[in-house]
């Protein structure tokens, strides 16, 4: 096979990576100065107008063990999850994990992006510079006129295609049953009054029933002659001269184009490298490239350029703890579209060309509170969690523990399941004490890094989710399409415990809390061990710093020790983020194309 792109040899601009951040930035760039040619090489395929891409309900499609449009990682076994190994999928495609994520629309709390200021020194980073991106994105179709909401941005919010009865319930019981938890329709205001109330949950869906993804949105929809996107470029390293980011080496990816030839080809780029390959790929490139721990370097025959001890440390996600429980058969549930089945799925279809509505239109994620406790409640998650508590949440009360929802089906692989409809609880945790890591292993820009996910390393990772675990099924039971427990998945507690699962129908509403003793709760840590899975939500690998605390980018995004090269992705993020990390991913690529262009002498 030829060259599958005739790639010039000079570009002004390079993005090593074209996921969420990179077609933001680039996309803003491009249009506000067609003078610069500017190159995104994108390791994964196009996802140019195909339907796996557009139409949500595909969502779980990319997750296949065959996936294209997916890398996934594999964690060292870890005592910490019984022994396992987690796999953590990234995208791997032209929009990255806008393209292929679970859309649902989720923003953080104002004291997440201050602390990027006031804790790491992150000048230009604070929710005053930031809330105003967030609103430029996007399109509130929901309400264009409310408070913090964007209402012209190439992104749309709504509802999506359909919101499932399971889900509804969720949130018109929710409120009654937790009495200091109202009702409210907002629970993305960046404040205190989006915390611990019941609301529901916005998609990155248009009200047409199409996914909002950053590559049709900002990208495909338009026709520059000054920026190209790339698919199939696996850059393999940053070329560095005299300190100087000068241009990028690549090759022709082997699983998008397997006949291209393996040779190594390089590009220049005469003003600037922006490294976009995410949390996973932008540590691996830079230490590839001789930036980044010593040891490592060392280890792998790569002379150091830049010694930055921090350069795939502070690794994060959002551990998600799914209980999976039984909805009544006659219950609409998502379940039969994870199925494929395809009488369902050949109907849905026709729904879908027809208006945009119906399952294929949404998610199955309809409702959910952003929990967080209450002083009284402060007792009930244990001696475990009194530190986490004190470092991480007592004095910034916008803050959420977790996020809990019904969900309107099992976000998993059921071939191995009889055909059944589930309502599970799903938490997850917003702001994990663990910390992990990942680093290459060798040279190879195919090997299987080095890769530690930290998961519950800390005791206060685990008692919050046992508490989520609680107030999740306090709540399931009490709806009325529950049918019990998917026992199999659940804590295998003893029979004479007071918390055994035995209900096979729903309690009364007034029905007693179920009481734990100190034996269940050691049955709910094992089973969470075991269970706990990746919300897909990583970040942290390329932390925005200072030096002296690890750093490895300045608030400007340049890599410390060498010039003309930044970050611009999720790996840059020092703290967590109380959301699905998509609205950050484009806050971060709107932000590095306002520094880009400052510097360019020019403004967007």
């Amino acid at each position: 096979m030829t060259s599958p792109h005739s790639i010039p040899a000079e570009y002004d601009l390079i993005f090593a990576g074209g996921g969420t951040a990179a077609c933001v930035t680039a996309s803003r760039l491009a249009t506000a100065f067609p003078d610069l040619k500017i190159l995104v090489l994108e390791s994964g395929p196009t996802t140019k107008d195909k339907k796996q891409h557009i139409q949500p309900g595909q969502y779980l499609t990319h997750l296949a063990p065959t996936s294209q449009t997916m890398q996934f990682y594999t964690s060292q076994p870890s005592e910490y999850i019984a022994g396992r190994s987690l796999v953590v999928p990234s995208g791997r495609c032209i929009g990255g994990g806008s393209s292929v994520n679970f859309m649902l629309y989720n923003r953080p709390a104002a004291s997440d992006l201050d602390d990027w200021e006031t804790e790491f020194g992150n000048v230009g980073w604070s929710s005053k510079e930031l809330i105003p991106l967030f609103q430029k994105f996007e399109t509130y179709e929901i309400d264009p006129k409310k408070p913090k909401h964007g209402s012209d941005g190439p992104l749309k919010v709504s509802f999506g295609g359909e919101t499932l009865d399971t889900t509804k319930s969720f949130m018109e019981l929710g409120p009654k049953f937790e009495k200091d938890r109202p009702w409210s329709d907002e629970g993305h205001g960046f404040d205190v009054a989006s915390i611990n109330v019941f609301f529901p949950m916005p998609k990155f869906i248009s009200s047409d029933g199409r996914r909002s993804d950053v590559a049709h949105h900002y990208i495909y929809n338009k026709n520059w002659k000054n920026l190209s996107v790339l698919d199939g470029c696996r850059v393999t390293r940053v070329v560095i001269e005299d300190g100087i980011a000068t241009g990028v080496e690549y090759l022709f990816d082997e699983r998008v184009y397997p006949t291209a030839p393996q040779d190594i080809r390089t590009v220049k780029a005469r003003k600037l490298v922006i490294v976009s390959a995410g949390t996973m790929g932008s540590p691996l490139i830079l230490e590839r490239s001789g930036i980044g721990r010593k040891d490592v370097l060392d280890k792998a025959g790569i002379p150091v350029i830049s010694e930055l001890p921090g350069v795939g440390e502070n690794y994060q996600d959002h551990p998600f703890y799914v209980a999976p429980y039984i909805a009544d058969p006659a219950t609409t549930t998502i379940d039969p579209l994870f199925r494929r089945e395809p009488e369902t799925l050949n109907r849905l279809l026709k729904q879908w060309e027809k208006d945009g509505t119906g399952l294929m239109g949404a998610n199955g994620a309809d409702s959910a509170i952003k929990m967080r406790p209450h002083p009284e409640e402060l007792e009930e998650l244990g001696p475990d969690f009194t530190k986490y508590w004190n470092d991480v949440l007592a004095n910034k009360p916008d803050k959420p523990l977790f996020w809990l929802s019904a969900l309107g089906g099992l976000p998993t692989d059921q071939s191995a399941l009889p055909p059944t409809n589930f309502m599970p609880s799903g938490c997850i945790l917003a702001y994990p004490a663990s910390r992990g890591y990942l680093h290459i292993s060798s040279t190879d820009p195919y090997a299987t890094p080095d890769f530690d996910s930290g998961y519950l390393t800390n005791p206060g990772d685990a008692a919050a989710l046992r508490w989520g675990y609680k107030k999740g099924r306090e709540l399931i039971r009490r709806l009325p399409a529950f049918r019990g427990a998917f026992l199999p998945a659940h804590p295998q507690f003893s029979q004479d415990s007071s918390a055994a699962l035995t209900e096979t129908g729903p309690v009364p509403f007034d029905a007693p809390r179920l009481v734990y003793s100190a034996a269940d709760d050691k049955v709910i840590d094992d089973n969470l061990r075991q269970s706990v899975q990746t919300a897909w939500h990583s970040l942290g690998t390329c932390a925005m710093k200072p030096l002296e605390m690890g750093g490895v980018v300045d608030s400007q995004l340049n890599v410390y020790g060498v010039k003309r090269l930044k970050i611009a992705d999720l790996s840059i993020p020092p703290s967590n983020v109380n959301s699905n990390t998509y609205s950050t991913a484009v806050v971060i690529g709107e932000k590095a194309a306002v520094i880009i262009a400052e510097e360019f002498g020019g403004h967007i």
